[in-house]
């Protein structure tokens, strides 16, 4: 992936990418072709920060009901970037306080 833009579509925003904060680790929904290394590229890039570690995983499509029809959302690809202890990304903290 030549864009990082490209790689990291939005920030996951929940309780549990809340708790992950403290321990300095950010939450990001990535693109499917994404690997370990475009995701770290693109996080140091665009936020200016040192990576340390990358993990990813699939969440699962989760079953969606209206009325008789059935159907299920999309699987998506997620990554839980660990960053080097000095460093933070505002965009997050920002959002805790609120």
């Amino acid at each position: 992936m030549s864009d990082p833009r490209s790689v990291l579509i939005e920030p996951v925003l929940s309780e549990k990418t809340y708790a992950l904060l403290s321990a300095n680790k950010y939450t990001f929904r990535v693109h499917e072709r994404a690997t370990k290394v475009d995701i770290r590229r693109a996080v140091e890039q665009q936020f200016g920060v040192r990576v340390r570690d990358v993990r990813t995983a699939w969440v699962k499509p989760k079953p969606k009901r209206r009325g008789v029809h059935s159907g299920h959302r999309r699987r998506w690809k997620k990554a839980i970037v660990t960053l080097h202890p000095e460093d933070s990304i505002e965009l997050f903290e920002g959002q805790a306080n609120e």
